[in-house]
């Protein structure tokens, strides 16, 4: 029984496979730069390797680019998957062809708000959910919400000015942990009684923003300051790197909870048999980072 795991460049998929092999499973490392996978990661701050373990297979596979998936799935049983629209029908057919009989979807629980398809960050996750449901796979469905790891995006202002600038600041989240979806996602690969179902990941607690800006100024020792600006402000301020549907997207998110508490479920500990890691937590892990 073999596990490909895609995305392996990334903290989930990584960790995923050093969890599949520390257990005695086997697993093949896949990503679309298999000669990077010990680098760092595009996504994290510089100085936080991602990679597999010493004597763990990696394989080329481009979720759109049909042309590397059957080397890919050749001998797989089953398969931790990305939401990757574009490929996604070659990819199932190629799967089954292949014999695969068992796919984790890392989903998103924005596919759990009305119309997902409207939505540009829901829709992508939306399109392979059905996609994978209609075929003849057993599917398992993972749909976390926030990462606790978005706080990144707040380094660089931290480090520069020793604040942040939120248009929302007490807009509520329930942040989850990448080791968690990792986790999660070794139970739902490994019991087969957790399989077949969907998860909504959350955190164990519902914070603000600036809870959030709060809990890494404790860890990192450093004030952070909390500047309060407008929609339109924040939005002209991240243009250089977000698209405008996606800002305008997240806007309306922050905006519908602004003061209200979001979801906390307890899917973490049914597939993990414990409870989600803490902000708190991950914000001690990673305080160099918002260190000036």
């Amino acid at each position: 029984m073999t596990t490909l795991v895609t995305g392996c460049r990334g903290r989930i998929g990584s960790t995923l496979v050093s969890l599949l092999h520390r257990d005695g499973h086997a697993v093949r490392a896949a990503s679309r730069t298999p000669e990077n996978l010990a680098a760092t990661a595009d996504a994290l701050p510089a100085g936080v390797p991602v990679g597999v373990p010493a004597g763990v297979p990696v394989v080329a596979c481009a979720l759109d680019d049909p042309a590397t998936f059957g080397a890919a799935l050749d001998g797989i049983d089953s398969v931790f998957l990305y939401a990757a629209p574009s490929g996604i029908d070659a990819f199932l057919s190629t799967a089954e062809t292949a014999g695969v009989r068992h796919i984790v979807l890392l989903s998103s629980s924005s596919v759990l708000a009305p119309d997902p398809q409207e939505n540009p960050i829901a829709s992508s996750h939306h399109t392979v959910e059905q996609a994978v449901i209609a075929s003849p796979l057993t599917t398992t469905l993972l749909r976390p919400g926030s990462f606790m790891s978005n706080a990144f995006q707040w380094v660089q202002s931290v480090r520069a000015h020793g604040s942040v600038d939120l248009p929302y600041p007490d807009s509520h989240s329930s942040p989850i942990h990448a080791t968690d979806i990792a986790e999660a996602a070794l139970a739902a690969l490994t019991e087969p009684r957790l399989q077949g179902a969907a998860y909504h990941l959350t955190g164990p607690e519902s914070l603000t923003a600036a809870e959030q800006i709060g809990a890494l100024a404790t860890a990192s020792g450093h004030p952070i300051t909390v500047n309060t600006v407008t929609a339109a402000a924040w939005k002209e301020s991240v243009t250089a790197f977000m698209p405008g549907p996606i800002a305008d997207a997240l806007l309306a998110y922050a905006a519908a909870l602004d003061g209200i508490p979001d979801e906390v479920t307890s899917d973490v500990e049914k597939l993990t048999g414990h409870p989600a890691r803490t902000f708190a937590t991950w914000a001690q892990e990673n305080a160099a980072a918002f260190r000036p």
